[in-house]
C-alpha cells in the first residue's frame, strides 16, 4: 500500500511538466531482462520505484544486508563509522565461483600489486570498485548503487554472469552518510505537496553548511590521500587490502549540466603512464554508447581535470588503476525534478538511470577488458613505467614536527618507509630552493625509497614540483607534502649508501616526563607538535600555565619560546597530585615534560621570569554560516575540537550583532566573502572595535582577515597591496588582457590566479603569533592579496622579497610573484588593549597543509595573554 501511495503521489506531482509514467517508461532499469525472483529488488523493499524519493543511509545499509542474506554472489563488509555514529559498507559482487575462493582472489590481487613484475595476470579476475555519494548532496547516486548492485546480483542473462566470473565488483554506496542524511532530513523536512520545479524554490535552495560535506564541514573527495577522517581512513584500509584495476567515483553537478563521462580535461598528472587516457577513452565510449541509445545528452573532455591526488577520480590512478570521475546534472537543486534553463524537467530517476547506466557499463567494459586492464596495472606498478630519476626521499627524525605524521600516512598506503641504522652524507636537493649539496644526515632518519610498487604515488605526493602544462585547474597546483608540513627534507638522485631497516609498526609520538617528583616547576616546550592539546588539558585540570616569552636553557637543552611552565608554588593546593596529572597529561596529550627542582636557568629567563606571561583560558567565538566559508569553518573547527580538544562556540554571523561580546575573549572569523559588511550594521562594527580596544583579540583569516584593512572596511589602518605604487591605473592606459578573445578567457583568467601554490615565507618567531615555529615555511596561497608591511603593525609573516624566488611550487603569474615578493601575509595590530590577528593565508588547509597552523593555535590560545 505505500508503494501505491508513493507512486500515485509521484504521477500527481509531476503531472504539470510530464507525466510520471512517461519518466519511468523512457528511463527503465534493463527492464527486458529476466531477474532472480527470489531475490528482493529495491523497488519491492522500499515500497517505492526508485528515482520517486530519496532514501536514507539506514535504509540504503538494511537493503544492501538484505542482498547479502539473498544472494551467494553478495557478501557485505563494515569499513568504518562516522563522527554521528553511521556505519559504512561495502559489498563484494562476483560469480559464487569467485566468491567460494574470495580470499584467495584478494590475496592474489594485492600480490599482483606488490611483486608486479613477478606475478601473472593469467586467470586473474580484474577487480572494478565503484564510489558513490562522497557529496552528501549529490545524492542520486546512492539511489543507483542499490539498483545496480540488484542487477548485477539477480539478473540472470548469460552476460551479466560472464562479467561475474571476469571480474570482482566492490560498491561502497555511501561514502558520506552524515552529509547524505544531512541533505535528505532538510529536503524531506523542505518540500511540498505540489512539487515546485523552479530552482529558486524552498526545497531547491538548500542552508549552510549544506549536505557535500561531512560532520566537520569537510569534503571527503579531497581527503583520500590525507586520511583525516574517519570515512577515509576505513575506506583506504579496505582499498588498500583489495588494490582494484578500476575505480570510478559517481558524482553530481549544477542541474542545467549534462551528464559528464570520461575523458577529462587538463591539466593531467603526467607522471601516469601514457596508456592512461587511452583507457579513460575506452571507459567513456562505453557509457555514450548506451547514453547514446537512451537519448541522454553528455559531454566529455571540456570539464574536471584529475591533477590533485586526493580525489575519488585520481587517487586510484597514481595507485596503478584506472580512476575515473561521472558527474551528473541535478546536485542539490535537482530534488526531485527540476526545470532547467532550456525548460527541460530533470527527474530524480533520470539522474538514478544515468549513473546506473554508467555503472553497468563500466563493470561490461573491464570484465571485456579483464587481460588489458591487469597489465596496465602490472605495468603501472612496476619500474619500468617510473618516470624521473629520483632515488629517494629523505626525512629527518624530528618527533617535534610533523614527521611522524607523514611517516605514518605512508604507510597507511603501503608505501615502504626505511630508517637509517646510521649516520650517512649524500648529495641530496633542498626543498627551499632546489640546489643541490651533500648533506649529512643521522641514524634514525627515515628514507622513502622510489624502487617499490608505489613509486607512481609516492612521486606525485612528494615531488617539488609537478610538471604543469595548463595553468587552468579545478582544484590546487601543488600538494607537496614536505612543505605542507614543513618538514626539512630532501630528495637525491643517487642510491643513499646505508644500512636501513624498514618501519613496520606505525610511529608515536615521545609521551614521557623527566624528574616527575619536581619541586618548582613542569615545562613543556611549545615547540612539540601537541604542545596546544597539552595546554587545553591543563586549562582542563584547572591549572595556572604561564608562556615563555623568551628562550631559555639548562644544560643542553634550550626551549622555545611559547614554552609551558606550570610553577608549582602557583599551583600549591594541587602540591600533592601534581606529579599524578603530570603524568596523565604526558601520556594523554603525548608530550614530553621536563620537572626542575629550581627555577634558575644556565641562560635566558629564569621560570618565575616576568617574561613568562600567564594564559589564561579563553572563551572563543567562531562565527560560521553565510558569508562564512563553510570548509574554513570546519577546519579551523576540527583544528581546535579534535587536535587540540579545545571547545570554542560556533555562532551563526546572523546572531553575532545582538551578541554579548563582553562574555568573550577571542572572536575567530573564518574565511569570508565581503566580511561582516553584510551582517552588521556600521555601528555594530563601531562596537566590536571597542571590544577590541577594551583587550579582544579579533583575528581574520583569508578574505576576512582582508576585509579588516583600511581599504576594505576601515576596521584598522592596515593596507593592502595595490598592483601599482598609487593602487590605480592610468584611465587612458588599456590593458592588454582587455583584448582577450571570449573563448580565451577562461584560460586568460586562471593565468592571472594562484590555484593554491606553495610561496617561501619568513617568519618572526619572536612574536607571540609565531611561537613554537621554525624561520621559514610554506604559506599556501590562493588568492593576490597581501598586506603593505608597516611600522604600525607587527609583521610577522612575509614573502620572501626576491619575486625570482617566492613560488616554491605550483603555479603563479610574473605580476603576482611581484606582487607578493616582500609582501605580509600574517601581522599583528594593536588597538586598545586588545589585538587585530591578519592570516590571509589558509593555516590548516584540508588539515594536510598543516606546517602554519601553529599560528591560529597561538593567536587563539597565547595571544589574549601577551
Amino acid at each position: 500500500m505505500r508503494f501505491l501511495t508513493g507512486l500515485f503521489a509521484f504521477l500527481f506531482i509531476m503531472a504539470s511538466a510530464a507525466t510520471a509514467q512517461d519518466v519511468f517508461e523512457r528511463f527503465q532499469f534493463d527492464s527486458e531482462l529476466t531477474y532472480d525472483s527470489e531475490i528482493t529488488s529495491p523497488k519491492n523493499y522500499l515500497d517505492y520505484p526508485i528515482g520517486a524519493e530519496y532514501t536514507f543511509h539506514y535504509q540504503v545499509m538494511d537493503y544492501f544486508k538484505k542482498l547479502a542474506e539473498e544472494s551467494d554472489k553478495v557478501t557485505l563488509h563494515k569499513y568504518a563509522t562516522t563522527y554521528e555514529g553511521r556505519d559504512l559498507y561495502y559489498a563484494v559482487i562476483t560469480s559464487e565461483g569467485n566468491q567460494s575462493k574470495i580470499e584467495e582472489l584478494k590475496s592474489g590481487n594485492v600480490e599482483l600489486a606488490d611483486k608486479p613484475e613477478n606475478t601473472s595476470v593469467e586467470g586473474k579476475p580484474v577487480v572494478v570498485w565503484m564510489s558513490y555519494n562522497v557529496h552528501g548532496n549529490e545524492a542520486s547516486s546512492s539511489e543507483a548503487a542499490m539498483q545496480t548492485a540488484y542487477r548485477l546480483a539477480a539478473a540472470d542473462d548469460s552476460e551479466t554472469q560472464m562479467w561475474l566470473q571476469n571480474s570482482v565488483v566492490i560498491i561502497d554506496p555511501m561514502i558520506n552518510p552524515d552529509g547524505r542524511d544531512r541533505y535528505v532530513y532538510w529536503y524531506k523536512s523542505s518540500r511540498a505537496n505540489v512539487l515546485n520545479t523552479d530552482a529558486s524554490d524552498l526545497e531547491h535552495d538548500e542552508i549552510w553548511p549544506g549536505g557535500r560535506t561531512n560532520h566537520y564541514w569537510f569534503d571527503l573527495n579531497r581527503d583520500w590521500v590525507w586520511l583525516v577522517h574517519p570515512e577515509s581512513q576505513g575506506r583506504i584500509a579496505a582499498y588498500q587490502q583489495w588494490m582494484p584495476q578500476v575505480h570510478i567515483d559517481f558524482h553530481e553537478q549544477g542541474y542545467n549540466n549534462n551528464y559528464f563521462t570520461m575523458p577529462g580535461t587538463t591539466p593531467r598528472n603526467h607522471e601516469l603512464p601514457e596508456d592512461y587516457e587511452q583507457w579513460a577513452d575506452t571507459f567513456g565510449r562505453g557509457a555514450i554508447a548506451k547514453f547514446d541509445e537512451a537519448n541522454v545528452n553528455y559531454a566529455t573532455r571540456e570539464a574536471f581535470d584529475f591533477f590533485y591526488p586526493g580525489y575519488g577520480s585520481s587517487y586510484p590512478s597514481v595507485m596503478g588503476s584506472i580512476g575515473m570521475l561521472a558527474e551528473q546534472g541535478g546536485h542539490s537543486r535537482g530534488g526531485r525534478a527540476v526545470t532547467s534553463n532550456d525548460d527541460y524537467v530533470l527527474t530524480l530517476r533520470q539522474r538514478v538511470f544515468d549513473h546506473y547506466s554508467n555503472g553497468v557499463s563500466i563493470v561490461k567494459t573491464s570484465a571485456e577488458n579483464r587481460e588489458g586492464l591487469l597489465s596496465y596495472f602490472k605495468d603501472a606498478r612496476s619500474q619500468s613505467s617510473q618516470k624521473g630519476n629520483t632515488k629517494a626521499y629523505i626525512l629527518p627524525d624530528n618527533s617535534d614536527n610533523y614527521t611522524y605524521d607523514v611517516v605514518n600516512l605512508l604507510l597507511d598506503h603501503r608505501v615502504k618507509v626505511e630508517r637509517a641504522t646510521e649516520d650517512f652524507d649524500v648529495d641530496a636537493y633542498s626543498y627551499w630552493d632546489g640546489e643541490e649539496d651533500s648533506r649529512d644526515f643521522e641514524k634514525g632518519d627515515f628514507i622513502i625509497k622510489t624502487d617499490q610498487p608505489a613509486h607512481l604515488f609516492i612521486n606525485t605526493l612528494m615531488r617539488r614540483q609537478l610538471e604543469i602544462k595548463d595553468s587552468v585547474m579545478y582544484d590546487m597546483a601543488t600538494w607537496s607534502v614536505p612543505m605542507a608540513y614543513n618538514l626539512d627534507a630532501a630528495w637525491t638522485t643517487d642510491e643513499p649508501g646505508v644500512t636501513t631497516e624498514a618501519v613496520g609498526d606505525k610511529l608515536e609520538y615521545p609521551s614521557n616526563i623527566e624528574n616527575s617528583d619536581a619541586e618548582y616547576a613542569y615545562v613543556i616546550d611549545w615547540k612539540q607538535r601537541n604542545a596546544p592539546k597539552a595546554l587545553s588539558k591543563l586549562w582542563h585540570m584547572e591549572y595556572k600555565v604561564r608562556s615563555a616569552g623568551k628562550t631559555f636553557t639548562s644544560g643542553n637543552r634550550t626551549f622555545s619560546r611559547g614554552s609551558l611552565v606550570v610553577l608549582v608554588g602557583r599551583n600549591y593546593a594541587r602540591k600533592d597530585q601534581i606529579e599524578s596529572d603530570m603524568k596523565k597529561l604526558a601520556e594523554e596529550a603525548d608530550v614530553k615534560i621536563v620537572g626542575f627542582d629550581t627555577g634558575r636557568m644556565d641562560k635566558g629567563i629564569d621560570l618565575g621570569s616576568s617574561s613568562m606571561e600567564p594564559v589564561a583560558k579563553p572563551k572563543v567565538a567562531l562565527l560560521v554560516d553565510s558569508p562564512f566559508n563553510s570548509y574554513t569553518a570546519g577546519q579551523l573547527w576540527f583544528l581546535f575540537d579534535q587536535w587540540t580538544e579545545f571547545g570554542i562556540s560556533r555562532i551563526r554571523a546572523d546572531a553575532f550583532s545582538r551578541l554579548d561580546l563582553t562574555e568573550y575573549d577571542v572572536v575567530l572569523m573564518p574565511g569570508s566573502w565581503g566580511g561582516l559588511s553584510g551582517v552588521m550594521s556600521e555601528s555594530q562594527i563601531e562596537e566590536l572595535k571597542a571590544w577590541v580596544r577594551n583587550g579582544g583579540v579579533l583575528i581574520g583569516t583569508e578574505g576576512s582577515g582582508s576585509w579588516l584593512t583600511k581599504g576594505r572596511s576601515e576596521f584598522t589602518n592596515v593596507e593592502l597591496v595595490q598592483s601599482d605604487e598609487k593602487g590605480e591605473k592610468d584611465d587612458k592606459e588599456v590593458e592588454p588582457v582587455a583584448y582577450t578573445r571570449y573563448e580565451n578567457r577562461a584560460d586568460t583568467s586562471g593565468l592571472r590566479r594562484i590555484p593554491g601554490s606553495a610561496f617561501k615565507a619568513i617568519l618572526d618567531n619572536s612574536n607571540p603569533l609565531a611561537f613554537g615555529m621554525p624561520d621559514k615555511m610554506y604559506s599556501l596561497k590562493f588568492g593576490d592579496d597581501a598586506l603593505q608591511p608597516d611600522e604600525s603593525f607587527q609583521t610577522v609573516g612575509y614573502y620572501v622579497k626576491d619575486a625570482a624566488e617566492v613560488l616554491a611550487s605550483g603555479y603563479a603569474s610574473s605580476e603576482n610573484k611581484e606582487k607578493a615578493a616582500g609582501m605580509a601575509f600574517a601581522a599583528v595590530e594593536n588597538m586598545g588593549s586588545g589585538k587585530v590577528v591578519f592570516l590571509l593565508d589558509n593555516t590548516q588547509y584540508r588539515m594536510f597543509w598543516v606546517g602554519p597552523s601553529r599560528m591560529v593555535q597561538n593567536a587563539v590560545m597565547l595571544l589574549p595573554g601577551f
